[in-house]
């Protein structure tokens, strides 16, 4: 029963992160109806630009995540404008752009911070925890609880303020919201750049959990993606649920198959999606096609 909940808790901790993942894939296809597959890229330079910050500038771990938010919604803002042309004009293209800007990202990664990787140490103590007999780490809890937060956060944005209610109309029907007067263009920067500093969030906290290296989004990007299928492609919740079933799925998987843990989550994810192809929460998300 230890072990089950020792290795439970760890799935946990990276469902969350898979969860941060999924959220900003989620949050772009339902205000645009776009795949932006360079989300997996983004959450890499996220893991890079918070360890920078963390260890070279020597800033408080929380507070380099937060900078590396930043610095990754900027990019984002960036993407979509150099994307905004194409919208209602070539979708194909818009996807592909995502693909192109996913590909530089990971060549200036590498450029900048070489192809070696780095390990990033963790920012509270080692020594695990003991709750009744189970010892559990403690980054997990902090990374529980830091992912706990900015999910709350995020459907208070989109729920309780003005910004995210003109997300949510775009989503909807974006002629109609243009004819009420709402932004679009400025909507889906938005979406970017929110689903961009999940991505950031997602990469700061698992840094400590992996080796941070220019492939890290590969592995993290496609988990993600899962889990946003997973869950209902552009539901929020679904998301959220889709990340922690992958993250447990891959955390009990690791200690009963070991090398063939992915192979072991693909094929049940495969058969999930086969049963239910609209995930958890399926629904209508908005098409510009």
């Amino acid at each position: 029963m230890q072990v089950f909940l020792q290795t439970l808790v760890g799935g946990l901790s990276f469902g969350a992160v898979y969860a941060l993942v999924a959220m900003g894939f989620s949050i772009v296809y339902r205000t645009m109806g776009l795949v932006n597959f360079a989300h997996g890229q983004v959450v890499m330079v996220g893991a890079y630009a918070a360890s920078t910050f963390y260890m070279s500038s020597k800033l408080p771990f929380i507070l380099a995540i937060v900078v590396a938010m930043l610095v990754t919604g900027l990019i984002a803002l960036v993407m979509e404008r150099v994307l905004r042309p194409l919208e209602n004009k070539d979708f194909d293209l818009m996807l592909i752009g995502t693909i192109g800007f996913g590909v530089v990202l990971e060549s200036l990664a590498t450029i900048i911070w070489g192809a070696t990787g780095r390990a990033v140490p963790t920012p509270v103590g080692t020594e695990p925890l003991d709750v009744f007999g189970v010892r559990i780490r403690t980054y997990s809890l902090v990374v529980l609880g830091i992912a706990a937060v900015a999910t709350v956060l995020l459907l208070l944005f989109l729920q309780r303020t003005k910004r995210g209610a003109a997300m949510q109309a775009v989503a909807m029907d974006h002629e109609a919201a243009t004819a009420v007067g709402i932004h679009v263009g400025r909507s889906n920067a938005i979406a970017f750049a929110v689903g961009a500093g999940l991505a950031a969030l997602a990469g700061g906290l698992v840094g400590p959990l992996l080796y941070v290296s220019p492939t890290l989004g590969g592995t993290l990007g496609i988990k993600g993606f899962a889990a946003a299928i997973l869950g209902g492609f552009g539901n929020i919740t679904g998301a959220i649920v889709g990340g922690l079933v992958i993250g447990v799925l891959d955390s009990f998987a690791s200690g009963q198959f070991q090398g063939y843990s992915d192979l072991v989550v693909f094929l049940v994810f495969t058969v999930i999606v086969m049963v239910r192809p609209t995930g958890f929460f399926g629904e209508r998300t908005v098409n510009r096609a």
